[in-house]
């Protein structure tokens, strides 16, 4: 099992920036791909990013160009950032880990329990 823990989240003005955390433990971290989805109220659940553990990342388009996601493998550890945040940003982001980079996007196996982030207009 692996768990996440996702953090930073919080209240941020349009074109503002956050940066969101997600430790994880259980298992050894550099085997996972990790990734980050986001749901805002009353819509499905929405892939943003993944890495690998090499590094290699893969974003959607609403997101490209303006969040990066990145991983420190040494601290089991995580990272979103998140730069010119729009009202259409708003909604719980959650981390998510698989063994597999391609499957990822689609339905990891593991779960965080979720950060709101709300940006203001």
């Amino acid at each position: 099992q692996v768990q996440l823990v996702e953090s930073g989240g919080g209240l941020v003005q349009a074109g503002g920036s956050l940066r969101l955390s997600c430790v994880a433990s259980g298992r050894t971290f550099s085997d996972y791909a990790m990734g980050w989805f986001r749901q805002a109220p009353g819509k499905e659940r929405e892939f943003i990013a993944v890495i690998r553990w090499s590094g290699r990342t893969y974003y959607a388009d609403s997101v490209k160009g303006r969040f990066t996601i990145s991983r420190d493998n040494a601290k089991s550890t995580m990272y979103l950032q998140m730069n010119s945040l729009k009202p259409e940003d708003t909604a719980v982001y959650y981390c998510a880990a698989d063994l597999s980079y391609t499957k990822l996007p689609r339905a990891p196996d593991y779960w965080g329990q979720g950060t709101q982030v709300t940006v203001s207009s």
